[in-house]
């Protein structure tokens, strides 16, 4: 199994970035994806999340209305969005599949916002 972000980098506030994450070794269409961060000296929280049925998403709030999630199925990968990015989004974003009880995490890709 494995999951390989990619997308991460240095941009100034207000900008765009669009992170994928290729999934690998498991039937990817039955897992949930879903994006998490964590920022220097902070717990990983859970960003945005796509259910295996339906493509319904869900936020956190302080990104709702500026980061879309999203999925192809037939590419075996999951998207975020970003924008209008503010400095508070800097952070190592990693991708996560689960169903069940089974889980797997990415390694992550670094966002850093900054002018």
């Amino acid at each position: 199994v494995q999951l390989v972000e990619s997308g991460g980098g240095l941009v100034q506030p207000g900008g765009s970035l669009r992170l994928s994450c290729a999934g690998s070794g498991f039937y990817f269409s039955r897992y949930a994806m879903s994006w998490h961060r964590q920022a220097p000296g902070k717990e990983r929280e859970l960003v945005a999340t796509v259910t295996s049925v339906g493509g319904i998403t869900n936020y956190v709030d302080s990104v709702k209305g500026r980061f879309t999630i999203s999925r192809d199925n037939a590419k075996n990968t999951v998207y975020l969005q970003m924008n209008r990015l503010k400095p508070e989004d800097t952070a190592v974003y990693y991708c996560y599949a689960s169903r069940g009880r089974d889980g797997y995490w990415g390694k992550g890709t670094l966002v850093t916002v900054s002018s």
